[in-house]
């Protein structure tokens, strides 16, 4: 017995309606793969740069041990080492190396290699402002820093695990900004309230595919995650210490020169991946980067202006 001739024209219309949906999807899929992004390149605004010597005073705002202090002050000391300070040939990259792409910006600005040097460390043990601290207080404490006798060009303001400051972990990991012509970082440890975003990948992450952790290369994940955000924003601070330095990307929505490159550490790296990294033998902690007195560090990769791609140092 046949359909009726009213079914089997609608069965033919869904036919050819799934038939169009069909072709329609191919047709965007086909479109999107032709649709290539614009390039992101690095734009000079003919602002000031911190170059030539970049004398650094540090606040330890809270708890820190001589072991966490080392960690970060032999980072800063590692980048621009001094004769004396060299380290031994070895087929790592150094510090110092991944310091070398922030220079490149110097040199193309016309601007002296900067030299980071460590001018003054002052401890704020019993945290004198409290441990809920305001970002006007943090810009405070810059300040403060700042006046003292003998104080450097940067002020660094590094803040312990159970200090809590305004939009930590919510909005940002750290930050730098200026007040006048006096610029500044800050960084919190965030070992005890979000190491899954700022101490990435050294604690899971927060969000997305649980993979392993690496090892901490210091064996602290906070204080090796706080070198991972202080690297990061004092390359921002060197090339756009102003906001009319360097700039990467669209005008409409510009970043720093590691911000651009955020998440990647290594050759291969994608969202969730940090790339191929070296391991320690001995501690099994990953790497990609040795400084003076042996140590070892993660460092992120920097945005190249040679070659407009992020570019990690291993």
């Amino acid at each position: 017995m046949g359909f009726p001739l009213s079914v089997q024209w609608l069965v033919l219309y869904l036919l050819l309606l799934q038939l169009s949906l069909a072709n329609l999807c191919l047709g965007s899929r086909k479109l999107a793969a032709l649709y290539q992004p614009p390039p992101m390149v690095a734009k000079y605004h003919n602002g000031l740069l911190l170059d030539g010597d970049l004398r650094v005073s540090i606040l330890w705002y809270g708890k820190f041990t001589p072991a966490q202090k080392s960690i970060v002050s032999d980072f800063l000391l590692s980048l621009t080492p001094q004769q004396t300070q060299q380290q031994s040939p070895s087929s790592v990259p150094s510090a110092a190396k991944w310091w070398s792409t922030v220079q490149v910006y110097l040199q193309k600005a016309g601007k002296q290699q900067t030299r980071v040097v460590l001018a003054s460390q002052l401890d704020d043990e019993s945290c004198s402002m409290g441990k809920l601290l305001k970002r006007d207080q943090i810009t405070e404490l810059a300040q403060k820093l700042s006046s003292r006798t003998g104080a450097g060009e940067l002020a660094l303001v590094l803040t312990a695990q159970d200090v809590a400051v305004e939009g930590f972990c919510v909005s940002g990991c750290g930050t730098h900004g200026s007040v006048g012509q006096q610029a500044y970082i800050w960084v919190g440890n965030s070992a005890s309230q979000c190491p899954g975003q700022c101490a990435w990948p050294l604690h899971q992450p927060i969000y997305g595919p649980q993979s392993a952790p690496l090892g901490a290369p210091n064996g602290d994940v906070g204080v090796d995650g706080m070198v991972i955000n202080v690297a990061s924003l004092l390359a921002g601070t060197v090339t756009n210490p102003f906001g009319d330095g360097y700039t990467v990307g669209a005008a409409g929505a510009p970043t720093d020169v590691a911000s651009a490159c955020t998440g990647s550490f290594g050759k291969g790296s994608c969202p969730g991946y940090a790339g191929e990294l070296l391991v320690d033998s001995g501690t099994g902690a990953s790497y990609n980067a040795e400084g003076l007195n042996g140590r070892k560090y993660l460092l992120p990769a920097l945005f190249d202006p040679t070659t407009s791609q992020c570019s990690p140092v291993a």
